[in-house]
C-alpha cells in the first residue's frame, strides 16, 4: 500500500509538471540570501509559504497573481479565499506543484531549508527573503515588489513606512527606555532572544528586551529566569481574540512580577510584529504606545 500511495503521489506530481503552462522568459535576480533565481518577468502564477510575503504581494498590488497561499494567510481577507498549500513549517508540495506555479515566494523567517531545496530541485524557481530586523523588512518589501513586477507600488509603500517609522522615532527620542519582558508565547514561556526581528523592533518601539542577550532565536524561559531579569514592563502577543484579562488568566504566574501587580502589563496583536509585512511599522507603533504610556498618542 506505501509502494502504491509512492507512485501514485510521484506520479501525480510529474502529471502536474507536464501539464504547467509554459512560463515567461526567465530573467536573473539575486534573492537576499545572494543566490541567483531565474524568474519570469513578471511571473504570472506565485505562491507565498508565509502570511508575510502573502501580506507584501496584497499591499503591491499583486494579487491576481497570487494562485497559493498557507493555511495561515488571512490577512486580508481576500486572502483566505486562496488555494491553500499547508502549513508555513508544512507545506503540501503535491499541492503547490498542481498549483504551476513560475514562482514561489518564501522566507528564513519560518520556511525550512529542506522545503526550499525540494521545490528547486523539482526546477520551481524560489526567491528567499531575510528580514531580520525592521530595515530587512522593508528591503525585503522592495525586493518582492519589484520581484512580481511592481516596482513603482513597493516604493512608495516603503517611503511611506520609512516615514512613519522616523515619526515614531522622534516622538520617543528624549524618553527613558524601559526594560521589557515580550512574551511570545506563556506556556511554555518563549521570548525573543538576540539578532531577532522583535528585539529589533522593541529597540525602535523605545525599549529595551530584558532577554536581548539570549543567544538562541526563540528560546524556552523559565519562570525563575525571567523573574530574575525585573522588567519594568511586560507586552504579552496576542495570537486569538480576547481582552487582556481573559489572556492573563491564561498565565496566573504573571502575577508574581513586580511589573504586573503595577499594572504595567499590555496586550499586542502578534500578526502586526510576528508577520514580516507590509503592516510591521503599525506594530512597532502599538508597541510604543504599551511601552510609553505617558506619550500623547
Amino acid at each position: 500500500m506505501a509502494r502504491t500511495t509512492g507512485r501514485l503521489a510521484a506520479a501525480a506530481i510529474g502529471l502536474a509538471l507536464l501539464l504547467a503552462p509554459r512560463p515567461a522568459p526567465a530573467g536573473q535576480v539575486t534573492d537576499m540570501l545572494g543566490r541567483t533565481v531565474a524568474v519570469p518577468t513578471p511571473p504570472r502564477r506565485v505562491v507565498s509559504l508565509a502570511p508575510g510575503l502573502t501580506e507584501i504581494a496584497y499591499a503591491v498590488g499583486a494579487a491576481a497573481e497570487l494562485v497559493g497561499v498557507t493555511d495561515y494567510c488571512d490577512f486580508p481577507l481576500e486572502a483566505a479565499r486562496k488555494p491553500r498549500i499547508g502549513g508555513i513549517y508544512t507545506p503540501n508540495l503535491e499541492a503547490i506543484l498542481s498549483l504551476a506555479p513560475d514562482l514561489v515566494l518564501a522566507t528564513t523567517e519560518g520556511n525550512r531549508e529542506e522545503d526550499i531545496r525540494r521545490l528547486e530541485r523539482l526546477h520551481v524557481p524560489v526567491y528567499v527573503v531575510h528580514p531580520p530586523d525592521l530595515a530587512g523588512v522593508l528591503d525585503s518589501i522592495e525586493r518582492v515588489g519589484r520581484v512580481l513586477g511592481h516596482a513603482g507600488e513597493a516604493e512608495r509603500l516603503v517611503a511611506g513606512l520609512r516615514a512613519d517609522a522616523e515619526g515614531i522615532a522622534r516622538k520617543i527620542g528624549g524618553a527613558t527606555r524601559p526594560r521589557v519582558l515580550y512574551v511570545v508565547w506563556s506556556s511554555p514561556l518563549i521570548v525573543p532572544g538576540r539578532d531577532t526581528l522583535l528585539t529589533d523592533l522593541l529597540r525602535r518601539a523605545g525599549g529595551e528586551s530584558v532577554t536581548a542577550d539570549e543567544p538562541m532565536p526563540y528560546p524556552r524561559l523559565s519562570l525563575e529566569e525571567a523573574l530574575a531579569r525585573r522588567p519594568d514592563r511586560i507586552v504579552v502577543a496576542r495570537h486569538t481574540p480576547g481582552s487582556l484579562a481573559r489572556h492573563l488568566e491564561r498565565w496566573p504566574l504573571l502575577a508574581l512580577f513586580p511589573a504586573a501587580r503595577a499594572g504595567r502589563v499590555g496586550l499586542v496583536d502578534g500578526d502586526l510584529l510576528h508577520r514580516s509585512g507590509p503592516r510591521i511599522v503599525e506594530g512597532v507603533r502599538a508597541l510604543a504606545r504599551l511601552i510609553h504610556p505617558e506619550l500623547a498618542w
